[in-house]
C-alpha cells in the first residue's frame, strides 16, 4: 500500500514523537539510521535504484545495492562513490529512494548531512512525483532540495523543474568565509506549501518560489507541485553539469546523512 500523506495527516502518524521544529509542524516520517554498523539502509524505508545508463545526465557511475556503496556507520547513512571498474563503468555509487514506501504532499523536509568534496562529484537530496499525473519528466515536476557540484564545494543549489519544454527556477546558498560543505554537518530543509516552496540551510532562508506551471492542458496552478512526491538521496559522479573528475580528484567520496525528517502542518 502506498503511504500517501495528503494535507491531512494520517491519524496513525500523530503518535510519532516531535523533533525540534518551528511551531505548527508535526513529525510524520523519519529515518535516524540507528542501526548496527555495517547494516544496509532500512529496507522498510528505502529502495535502491541501480544501473549505469548515465541517468539522462551523462553520469559516469554505476549505481549498486552493495554495502560498499551504502551502509550504516556511527548511526548515519553513508553513501560512497568509489573509483573502480564495475559493469562497464569506472565508478560505483548508490541512489536510494522512498517510492511506494513513503510519499507525501506538502510539508517540511529536513536532512542533516555532510557532503563530499572533489572535482566531478554530484551529491543530491531531491524529490520526484509518485505518479506522472501531468506527463513525463519534466512536465510532472522535480523538486531539488539540495545539489552540490564538486567544483563549487562551498555552494548548494535548490531548484524546481517543470513544464514542457523544460523550465527550471531556483537559487543557491554559499557558506561564509570560504568554508566547504565537506567540513561539517549542515541541515538542508525545504518547506513545500500549495502556493510557495522555500529552501533553507541551517534555518537560513535563501530562496523561495511561488510561480511555476505545467504544460498539460487544463491543469491549473499549483500543478505540477500539488501531488505526492517521494524522496531520493544519491551521489553521482560526472555528468553534464558537474563535469568529469580530473587529475586532482580523489576517491572514495561519501555523503554522510545523520537523519531525514518530514513534517506536516
Amino acid at each position: 500500500m502506498r503511504k500517501v500523506l495528503p494535507s491531512l495527516i494520517a491519524l496513525s502518524l500523530f503518535f510519532l514523537p516531535l523533533a525540534a521544529c518551528a511551531p505548527g509542524w508535526r513529525l510524520v516520517w523519519r529515518d535516524e539510521f540507528n542501526l548496527p554498523d555495517g547494516s544496509p539502509p532500512d529496507p522498510s524505508n528505502w529502495n535502491y535504484s541501480t544501473g549505469g545508463t548515465g541517468w539522462g545526465n551523462g553520469e559516469l557511475q554505476h549505481y549498486t545495492d552493495r554495502l560498499e556503496n551504502a551502509h550504516i556507520e556511527d548511526g548515519m547513512l553513508v553513501i560512497t562513490a568509489l573509483e573502480q571498474d564495475y559493469m562497464g563503468r569506472h565508478y560505483t555509487s548508490a541512489r536510494l529512494n522512498t517510492m511506494v514506501k513513503f510519499e507525501f504532499r506538502y510539508g517540511r523536509v529536513e536532512v542533516r548531512a555532510r557532503l563530499p568534496n572533489t572535482r566531478g562529484i554530484w551529491p543530491a537530496i531531491w524529490m520526484m512525483p509518485a505518479r506522472a499525473n501531468y506527463g513525463n519528466w519534466p512536465a510532472s515536476g522535480e523538486i531539488d532540495i539540495m545539489e552540490m557540484i564538486g567544483r563549487e564545494p562551498f555552494r548548494v543549489y535548490g531548484t524546481l523543474h517543470y513544464g514542457n519544454p523544460h523550465e527550471q527556477s531556483g537559487g543557491f546558498y554559499d557558506l561564509p568565509g570560504g568554508e566547504t560543505f565537506a567540513q561539517g554537518f549542515h541541515v538542508f530543509a525545504l518547506e513545500w506549501e500549495p502556493d510557495e516552496i522555500r529552501w533553507y540551510v541551517d534555518d537560513i532562508l535563501y530562496h523561495r518560489e511561488d510561480e511555476w506551471f505545467t504544460s498539460m492542458p487544463g491543469a491549473a496552478y499549483p500543478a505540477p507541485f500539488d501531488q505526492p512526491f517521494y524522496l531520493i538521496l544519491n551521489v553521482a559522479v560526472g555528468g553534464t553539469w558537474p563535469g568529469a573528475p580530473d587529475e586532482t580528484s580523489t576517491f572514495p567520496q561519501s555523503m554522510w546523512v545523520d537523519y531525514v525528517r518530514v513534517y506536516q502542518k
